[in-house]
């Protein structure tokens, strides 16, 4: 089958590699019907994170399982599933507690020895539980099937900064960062109940989709400049909730800058130097939690889910760009190039 590897920094191939099978009797076979590339991916094209040559790449996708090992018991061939970024075997302490990034024979995809989603095909371990079951219909709607898809991270990390932001109804929340994160942070903020939803972003395309997701505001300003503004807005304070979906020195400080005394950050941003952007005096001084990290998509699937199929939650936006799998290449560079937010791929 074709998949997508890594050989090098800017060096993202399709290519010829061996079709997946079945290794354990709880793994499926999932042909990928979407799948798409992921900002943090962009660390590990750009070299700042390490990568093997010719190791596997891609983590978000959704598709129909076409073989089953003798021990899946939730899965039938021909279901339409869609798979959270990490597998999880469903059964221990961690997955009980729905901490499932945290499980011990858990994994990312993509990560070596395993297949990578931006393929045509993914062997799944765990498949009970790891994937959910999507309503078969979804196969043949198209845009259904984008909005669904951000189920396997995007949304789901949104989810987790909004809730380690402590997000409620009634309260101000301000959001760093206007990629495909930052913009479902915006989303999933507006469905917890957020009264005031601040969108810090410059790129006018990306902000005119935070108003649709819910944003009541936008600064455009960076730093001390974004600190004032913000401020400005919220007469002097800061947000009671405050979503950090970047991951930089520079986002880190401004999110402190902008929490009011008392409130919290929930961050979801792949670090890469935020802990420099953090002071734990002026924190403590200030009362500000800081709550998140990566975030447990499998547990927030089944919460989600019925509100994407209802149309209540509508993500499929942050997908501006969609390609086939010989154009992954050109969409990596589209990406790192910020002429597109989010590239969706439809092997």
């Amino acid at each position: 089958m074709r998949a997508t590897v890594i050989h090098a920094p800017h060096d993202i191939r399709v290519q010829e590699v061996p079709d997946p099978v079945i290794q354990q009797p709880t793994d499926v076979v999932l042909r990928v019907l979407r799948a798409c590339i992921c900002g943090s991916d962009l660390w590990a094209y750009r070299g700042e994170s390490a990568r093997q040559p010719g190791q596997r790449i891609g983590h978000e996708f959704l598709g129909i399982i076409e073989e089953a090992g003798s021990e899946v018991n939730g899965f039938s061939v021909g279901d339409l599933v869609v798979a959270p970024f990490v597998w999880s075997d469903g059964s221990c302490a961690y997955c009980a507690e729905g901490l499932t990034t945290s499980c011990p024979q858990g994994g990312f995809w993509g990560s070596v020895g395993s297949d990578g989603g931006q393929g045509e095909a993914v062997r799944v371990p765990f498949a009970d539980g790891t994937l959910v079951k999507l309503p078969a219909a979804a196969a043949s709607d198209d845009h259904l099937l984008t909005a669904l898809l951000a189920l396997s991270d995007v949304l789901g990390t949104g989810h987790h900064a909004a809730v380690g932001a402590g997000v409620k109804p009634g309260s101000t929340v301000a959001v760093v960062g206007d990629g495909a994160v930052g913009l479902c942070g915006v989303m999933a903020a507006k469905r917890l109940g957020a009264e005031r939803i601040i969108a810090l972003g410059r790129h006018r395309a990306r902000t005119d989709i935070a108003r649709v997701f819910g944003a009541t505001d936008v600064v455009a300003e960076r730093g001390e400049a974004a600190v004032e503004a913000v401020r400005e807005l919220l007469g002097g304070e800061g947000a009671h909730a405050v979503i950090e979906a970047v991951g930089t020195e520079q986002s880190m400080r401004t999110a402190v800058d902008i929490t009011r005394d008392g409130g919290s950050i929930g961050y979801v941003g792949v670090p890469h130097g935020s802990g420099t952007g953090l002071d734990l005096g002026v924190m403590f001084d200030r009362n500000i939690a800081l709550r998140g990290g990566v975030a447990p998509v499998r547990t927030y699937i089944p919460e989600l889910l019925p509100d994407i199929l209802s149309g209540t939650l509508d993500p499929s936006p942050v997908f501006d760009l969609a390609i086939g799998l010989d154009e992954v290449p050109a969409g990596y560079r589209a990406m790192d190039e910020r002429t597109a937010l989010k590239v969706l791929i439809k092997p």
